[in-house]
């Protein structure tokens, strides 16, 4: 019995780890989406704002993910940052196409 319950205790872990990290990286691909949008319209400051939203999600996520899920949550925050730094010196174009390589590596994370 009390081998049923660790079983069942550890895949309860190992599922809700998943939830949470699923969780984060929803928010964090709605967020670098609006980035994008915003950064093909020429909003480098609002480009900004969503690009920290979406860099606070894929950190948090990237807590919680295994694997190669892991390594693209990294790849996104890196990329994020990156669309960060250069939406802060007006620098949209390349700010928007960081921002795009953040939500192909969000999006390959969560397959």
């Amino acid at each position: 019995m009390k081998k049923l319950a660790a079983l069942f205790a550890g895949l309860l872990l190992c599922l809700s780890t998943t939830v949470f990290a699923d969780e984060h990286t929803e928010k964090a691909l709605v967020h670098a989406d609006a980035a994008v949008v915003h950064g093909k319209a020429g909003h480098a400051p609002i480009l900004v704002t969503h690009a920290k939203k979406a860099l606070d999600h894929t950190l948090a996520g990237s807590i919680v993910a295994k694997g190669a899920s892991k390594n693209h949550l990294d790849a996104a925050s890196a990329s994020l940052q990156k669309a960060i730094d250069e939406g802060n010196l007006g620098h949209v174009d390349d700010a928007t196409k960081s921002a795009e390589e953040a939500v192909e590596h969000i999006k390959a994370g969560s397959k």
